[in-house]
């Protein structure tokens, strides 16, 4: 199980470290800017994880492979940013892919550390969406969870697939295949059907704060 969670966690590090790297070329950041992005979309969720479940320092911190796949990526989106143009939907998809693989790895790790299956579940959602958060806080945008199609949602549904499994002791494999095509699945119809869980309907409008004299 601790061999799996390091193998998808550097997967989905490299997967959310273009994500963030997408994100910051769009943006028109330097390569500093560039780099710190892809570093802090890959590795926040897992830094969070592994600081709530006691697994500390975080493994971000200490295995110097998270920041060279973090750079390594960070630096090839940066040097291909003439492909940005042609690729309209990459930041959505590759943050699909991140949140899979992070999702599948945190509950994962949980599971290898003790946790019960319900806080298990819950680690894999916080590790899926972690990244995304903090990219997005950076981008001073709201954050991708909280306005877009079946984010959290999808994360929590291939983590429970993983719990799930453990829970009926099937073969690893087939679990961690199925969770990772279940998130990516619905996250990808969510984009592309605009699926989403319900909205407030409120006839508040937002109006700009008032200060006093």
């Amino acid at each position: 199980m601790e061999k799996l969670s390091l193998v998808l966690d550097l997967t989905g590090t490299f997967v959310f470290a273009l994500s963030g790297a997408l994100a910051g070329v769009k943006r028109r950041l330097d390569i500093f800017g560039v780099l710190v992005l892809s570093f802090a979309a890959a590795n926040s969720g897992g830094i969070t994880r592994d600081i709530l479940i006691g697994a500390v320092p975080p493994a971000a911190l200490v295995d110097l492979r998270y920041l060279g796949v973090s750079l390594f990526a960070g630096l090839i989106t940066f040097y291909s940013s003439s492909l940005i143009a042609r690729l309209s939907t990459a930041i959505l998809v590759f943050d699909a892919a991140g949140l899979a693989f992070f999702a599948v790895a945190g509950s994962s790790k949980a599971l290898a550390h003790g946790l019960n299956p319900v806080m298990s579940v819950v680690l894999g959602m916080v590790t899926g969406i972690g990244g995304g958060m903090v990219r997005d806080v950076l981008l001073a945008e709201i954050p991708t969870v909280l306005r877009a199609e079946l984010y959290a949602v999808a994360a929590l549904a291939a983590a429970g697939v993983v719990v799930i499994g453990h829970l009926l002791q099937l073969p690893v494999t087939p679990v961690v295949v199925v969770a990772l095509m279940l998130c990516f699945g619905l996250r990808v119809l969510a984009i592309r059907y605009k699926w989403q869980l319900p909205v407030a309907k409120s006839e508040i409008a937002e109006e700009p704060p008032k200060f006093r004299k």
